[in-house]
């Protein structure tokens, strides 16, 4: 029934005048949520004629700005905990850092290692090795440093 098809928007790509040479594999990228219309390229990880293989992360991708109440639970969490804090100027809050990112590292780290990789971080390196994160000489240049300690 004619009245029951849906009009497919055109995507970019079939709305782009340029032409894309016939050896270029077209991707399409996923909407990231139900509330993204458009996404833009933050930064290429690899340049034309790079080898990639599957799970590469090809770039990293900036979308719609999220919700004003996902934003504001977040900070207000963040505040709780004593991460932020904040200056008010009438309807308008400024928050700055109350500790280091290195001072946050630590606990974010403990309860990730906790939390994914049953509290050893034997596991958690076996599991980068495995997802060739890191490679041999960085495990020696690791093993070096536990050593002089």
């Amino acid at each position: 029934d004619e009245g029951n098809t849906k009009e497919e928007k055109p995507t970019a790509v079939e709305e782009s005048s340029a032409e894309i040479p016939a050896d270029v594999e077209v991707i399409n990228m996923p909407r990231l949520s139900d509330t993204m219309t458009e996404g833009k390229v933050a930064k290429w990880h690899f340049k034309v004629g790079d080898t990639i293989k599957e799970g590469d992360i090809l770039a990293e991708i900036e979308t719609d700005k999220p919700h004003y109440n996902t934003l504001s639970t977040i900070v207000r969490n963040l505040e709780e905990k004593g991460y932020v804090a904040h200056n008010a100027y009438g309807n308008t809050h400024q928050y700055y850092p109350l500790i280091s990112k290195e001072m946050y590292r630590k606990p974010f780290m403990n309860t990730a290692i906790e939390s994914y990789f049953n509290n050893s971080y034997k596991n958690m390196v076996s599991f980068f090795a495995k997802e060739e994160k890191i490679t041999a000489e960085e495990l020696r240049e690791i093993i070096d440093m536990i050593e002089k300690k």
